[in-house]
């Protein structure tokens, strides 16, 4: 139930981890970090929770505190790298752009997966620091491939977003890399918009106003409201891989993949497929005249020296 406050009904609710003496540690310190990752586990369980330590529990607490401190050096030891996966005309499978994609390479751990280091540089806000070396990082490559006509996608965190500084600091990129504006493709997902409607939507305008486009990434996969693709400047929007994992065998996939290509075709937004593993979905995508496309089928992620042979 809830109680009144100040004349205000509240409603307060509780994640709670615990952890027992002597079978979870022998002291204080150990006892409280124990208890500290069983509430982090309730809060990922649903929240107003109960979740008790286990072995397990701790040694996933254990290595990702030695995660958590390897990546805060990462950059600095230059673990971290870029590959490209080019993006190509759907119909005639022509290089139209490539998306930039961080690596790390671990001196111990070896290669740790994107979906592993990411989350977690989100939560501890050194995605701040790594998302603009990215950016830098690519539009500087890049630079070198603009003999072709190639555009340049970069992901873009919410803590990036949300920076006050954001717009000066993309336009510093610009101008220290001397990459054209019009080429670059800002990748950003429904759900970092709808954290702060109104401070995103003044952002996506300034990215605009400095001739950067921007794609809805992961679309169909997040919010979904179709007058977000009216109150934000957008450009592009990606098709996310889970729908077109099952295309065209799942009848309700295909609808929905067909209806967003549509719907991009009214709106005059170009429409990119992510996720392209095999021949049926490339015949689909054909059919369905999807502009663009990108995945395994086509190329796998490269090293810079790739994509330079390969153009």
């Amino acid at each position: 139930k809830g109680f009144v406050f100040n004349s205000q009904e509240v409603h307060v609710s509780a994640s709670i981890g615990i952890a027992t003496f002597p079978q979870d540690g022998s002291d204080p310190i150990t006892i409280l970090r124990c208890a500290d990752s069983a509430m982090y586990k309730a809060k990922e369980s649903g929240k107003n929770n109960f979740q008790y330590s286990s072995q397990e529990l701790n040694t996933h607490s254990l290595q990702r505190l030695a995660l958590e401190s390897s990546l805060q050096h990462a950059l600095s030891r230059k673990e971290l790298h870029l590959v490209y996966q080019p993006i190509i005309n759907t119909k005639d499978q022509r290089i139209l752009g490539v998306e930039a994609l961080m690596r790390w390479d671990h001196p111990d751990m070896g290669s740790i997966s994107p979906l592993q280091f990411i989350p977690l540089a989100e939560e501890n806000g050194i995605i701040e620091e790594i998302g603009h070396w990215v950016l830098e990082t690519a539009c500087r490559q890049a630079r070198k491939w603009l003999g072709k006509p190639l555009s340049l996608s970069v992901n873009v965190s919410a803590r990036q977003l949300q920076r006050s500084n954001f717009l000066k600091e993309l336009k510093s990129v610009l101008d220290k890399t001397g990459f054209p504006p019009p080429a670059l493709v800002l990748d950003i997902t429904e759900s970092i918009i709808m954290i702060n409607p109104d401070h995103a939507s003044e952002v996506l305008h300034g990215i605009r106003d400095l001739g950067v486009k921007i794609a809805l990434d992961d679309f169909g996969t997040g919010y979904s409201s179709l007058s977000n693709l009216k109150k934000f400047p957008i450009d592009i929007l990606k098709i996310d891989r889970s729908f077109l994992q099952s295309v065209p065998e799942d009848v309700e996939n295909t609808a929905l993949t067909s209806a967003i290509i549509a719907l991009g075709e009214k709106l005059n937004l170009l429409v990119v497929a992510e996720g392209v593993e095999n021949e049926a979905q490339k015949l689909f995508l054909e059919a369905q005249n999807c502009p663009q496309s990108q995945g395994f089928l086509f190329h796998i992620p490269l090293e810079p020296e790739e994509i330079t042979k390969l153009l």
